[in-house]
């Protein structure tokens, strides 16, 4: 099992550490999601790896008629949907195989804190939490990087104590400013969409 002063490493670091378009892609999420640094992104990814593998290999397990293998794609598919990356009811494996690391940086206790209003960017968002303003289930949660459950996500507030349970608190958001956050949010990524599918039709039109 190994010592419990020296835990094993939760991630998979790059196989290579140079690679342009990969560092640029990371950067992109790493001041999205207002994270510390590209560790967390790593961790997303190995999370997400794990559930594809797993996903992968149940799928050669139901074509090979496995009972067992139905049991456990049924428990993949539960646990997504408790986390929140997926839907409850309908999802299939090829849904797990199309998440990204944005469905599961979108879970983070930092990012759905920014999401709800409680904080004005997503940098308050996480300074909030590590100063302990934010309860979560009735007790106080200083993990930014606690991925939230449906369950857990309505249980969300203000520590009772903190001055943000004060409406009049100067760093307060208000609901109009949280409807503002949340419009550029998806502005931000139609643009993104939209230039995706541009750059994808470029290679098209030069071939021709």
């Amino acid at each position: 099992m190994g010592d419990p002063k020296f835990s094993r490493r939760s991630y998979d670091t790059p196989s290579h550490p140079w690679q342009g378009e990969r560092i640029k892609a990371e950067l992109v999420l790493v001041n999205q999601y207002g994270l510390k640094n590209k560790t967390e992104v790593w961790k997303a990814q190995s999370v997400l790896r794990n559930f594809r593998k797993q996903a992968r290999e149940l799928q050669a397990r139901l074509r090979g008629g496995d009972a067992q293998a139905k049991k456990e794609s049924d428990a993949l598919l539960g646990k997504c949907g408790r986390m929140g990356v997926l839907p409850i009811e309908g999802a299939t494996l090829n849904d797990i195989l199309a998440l990204n690391e944005e469905n599961i940086l979108g879970r983070r206790l930092q990012t759905l804190v920014f999401e709800k209003g409680m904080a004005s960017t997503i940098g308050q968002a996480r300074q909030m939490i590590v100063h302990g303003h934010i309860f979560m289930n009735g007790h106080k949660v200083t993990v930014p990087g606690y991925i939230v459950t449906r369950k857990e996500e309505s249980s969300i507030e203000y520590n009772p104590a903190s001055p943000f349970t004060d409406e009049m608190h100067p760093m307060r958001i208000t609901a109009e400013q949280a409807a503002a956050n949340l419009a550029a949010k998806l502005a931000a990524e139609k643009v993104e969409k939209a230039a995706e599918e541009v750059s994808e039709e470029e290679p098209v039109d030069q071939e021709e």
